[in-house]
């Protein structure tokens, strides 16, 4: 059965910030053009945690492995623990390594081993490789976001991949020829992304769960372990040398003794996420030119990985390490480390990697400026202009996202305000004609006073009936300007809607455009140009699908639109037919007289009244 995926957004708690989009280096988050919400893409993510590190608001969780451990350690079993060396650098809270082996032990670990030997014996395999050049540069594979990153977005440089494995595939590998092949095996350590890489691997190779220092921290406080209760206990062997300088990026090469020198060394390092993407761009473009093997990191080196304690800081961390291993190597028996590392000389460390190409097509520049268009950024299709807000380096990239699904216009910070001052701007001129018309017929109203007050009970009883409909009604002109709606439609439009309806009720003369989603409002659009109606439509409208009928009530001038939740119960369209009937009936006499000085108001709210019974009454008429 696969695995769930890696990480999650829960929609309750996320608040479209976007902030996840923004740092995602392969945008492996998809923005919904219908609710705006972002979701995670299994098959594209690379596990790295930037999204999960960045979200304020904790929308985004990973896959625990808490559960699958307590089984583990339940299991009766012989359980090792191995842990990576950064453990020295996130637990400064713990005074003495000892304490922190024995911490482990009382969870119920049989062994507690470190991958400092693992990543020895790695890094010996990599001086070999790096100093048997044959005309061919590598990137280590030790990081698995790194790896993972070069299948699905760069395949052509699986073969420039070290076909070493990491440090932690290594560890298991010596646990079980050391202790038993049937000895389960829980890695502990900085990554998320590790929990995918173990479901890789097997036999031998096989690690049963993986822990990061955040999951061990919640055992600990579970199981109600403290350091200040227990005695020292030392590590399992075989012991680390230098490996525990592995979670400060170069301290592998350290480790390894593989040369740094600028003049005469044959290997770069670079740690970070944009410096690792413009690492492997460079190293598929540029490498006969810059002729060095790369070792690469994703985070800060594994110090700050997303599965350390937040709030981590690098250069405390680093020091931490640094005298940890000072404080080991004071008192290493460094002969018996050498016998180990000739005992374990020929475990096969060797791995092969899969393409797994997850690139989309880019689109043509015809699609691009379309969409570029769309969002007001036209003439942008040629450079790297853009403010990075929506999570795109420049408009261009943003648009070909659009074009592929991944983002949606409303992403665009800049479209977006530019659409809101229009908004408003237009609202105001709205009120203000409103007003100037007020004062024009306040004179005709005071002539036609007695009319006008038969006019108002007349409107007030149609009205009355209007707002009493379950479904949503709404009258719009040829210009999508809202003449008539109902409160069943401003309830289903939502909350921006209400707030407009408290300064103009009913929506009168609001833009329909700004209150709908695109695909929703180029419906009325439609039915306006083809003057044909749509009936009984299914529209999804954020968290509820509509059940939608569009038709012409003056050709090519007046629409009207009927709205209903599809879970609703059923509305009793006999009734409403005939009530509106007979209002039309009890009122012909008096909106003749009222049309006579008010033009075609009456008639358009008759036409209206008109439409909509006709709708009821022949739900499926062309």
């Amino acid at each position: 059965m696969a695995a769930e995926p890696l990480f999650h957004i829960s929609h309750e708690t996320c608040i479209k910030c976007y902030s996840c989009v923004r740092v995602c280096p392969v945008k492996a988050i998809r923005v919904d053009i219908a609710n705006e919400l972002p979701s995670i893409i299994p098959s594209r993510c690379i596990g790295c945690g930037s999204c999960y590190r960045a979200c304020s608001p904790a929308a985004i969780s990973f896959r625990s492995s808490v559960e699958e451990t307590r089984a583990i350690l339940s299991s009766g079993e012989k359980v090792a623990a191995i842990c990576d060396p950064t453990i020295s650098g996130e637990f400064h809270d713990i005074t003495d390594y000892r304490k922190f082996v024995e911490m482990i032990r009382q969870l119920g670990f049989t062994y507690v081993s470190e991958v400092a030997f693992g990543v020895e014996l790695v890094g010996l395999k990599y001086k070999e490789l790096f100093e048997n050049f044959k005309g061919k540069y590598h990137i280590t594979a030790n990081c698995p976001s790194v790896v993972s990153y070069i299948e699905k977005y760069f395949p052509e440089l699986i073969n420039n991949l070290a076909p070493i494995v990491s440090p932690m595939i290594a560890t298991a590998k010596i646990i079980r020829q050391k202790y038993g092949p049937n000895v389960k095996v829980i890695f502990i350590g900085p990554c998320i992304s590790t929990k995918d890489e173990a479901l890789k691997f097997d036999s031998d190779a096989k690690i049963d769960s993986v822990l990061t220092f955040v999951e061990l921290r919640q055992l600990f406080q579970d199981y109600y372990i403290r350091e200040s209760q227990l005695e020292f206990s030392e590590f399992d062997p075989p012991l680390g040398y230098k490996g525990s300088l592995y979670p400060i990026s170069n301290g592998f090469l350290q480790a390894a003794e593989i040369s740094e020198n600028l003049l005469t060394g044959t290997v770069i390092t670079t740690e970070g996420r944009n410096n690792m993407v413009h690492a492997v761009k460079e190293f598929d473009s540029r490498i006969e030119l810059i002729k060095k093997n790369f070792n690469i990191f994703y985070d800060e080196g594994c110090l700050m990985g997303p599965g350390t304690s937040p709030g981590g800081e690098k250069f405390l961390r680093m020091s931490l390490v640094t005298d940890y291993v000072t404080k080991r190597l004071a008192a290493f028996d460094k002969e018996t480390w050498q016998n180990e590392i000739a005992s374990f000389a020929n475990i096969d460390l060797s791995r092969q990697f899969v393409p797994d190409d997850q690139r989309l097509p880019v689109p043509d520049d015809e699609k691009i400026e379309e969409v570029l268009k769309m969002i007001n950024r036209e003439g942008h299709l040629n450079n790297d202009v853009g403010c990075e807000s929506c999570g795109y380096q420049n408009c261009r990239d943003l648009a070909i996202a659009i074009s592929q699904g991944l983002a949606t216009t409303e992403m665009c910070q800049v479209f977006s305000g530019q659409n809101r001052q229009e908004y408003i701007q237009t609202l105001r001129t709205t009120n203000e004609n409103l007003a100037t018309t007020k004062a024009a017929l306040k004179e005709s109203e005071e002539k036609a006073k007695h009319e006008h007050e038969a006019q108002k009970e007349s409107a007030k009883i149609i009205t009355t009936m209007l707002q009493n409909l379950l479904s949503g009604v709404v009258i719009v002109d040829e210009n999508l300007k809202i003449y008539q709606s109902n409160k069943a439609f401003i309830r289903i439009v939502g909350e921006e809607a209400a707030l407009i309806d408290e300064v103009i009720p009913g929506l009168v003369g609001a833009d329909l455009k700004s209150l709908l989603p695109v695909h929703f409002y180029k419906l009325f659009s439609y039915v306006l140009s083809a003057d044909e109606p749509i009936e009984n439509k299914d529209v999804q409208f954020g968290d509820i699908k509509l059940g939608v009928s569009i038709f012409p009530i003056r050709s090519h001038k007046y629409i009207g639109g009927i709205l209903r939740d599809i879970y609703l119960p059923e509305v009793r369209k006999e009734q409403i037919i005939t009530r509106l009937t007979e209002v039309i009936d009890e009122n012909f006499d008096m909106v003749q007289k009222i049309a006579y000085l008010l033009g075609e108001g009456a008639s358009k709210t008759e036409l209206m009244l008109n439409s909509v019974i006709d709708s009821y009454k022949n739900p499926g008429k062309k």
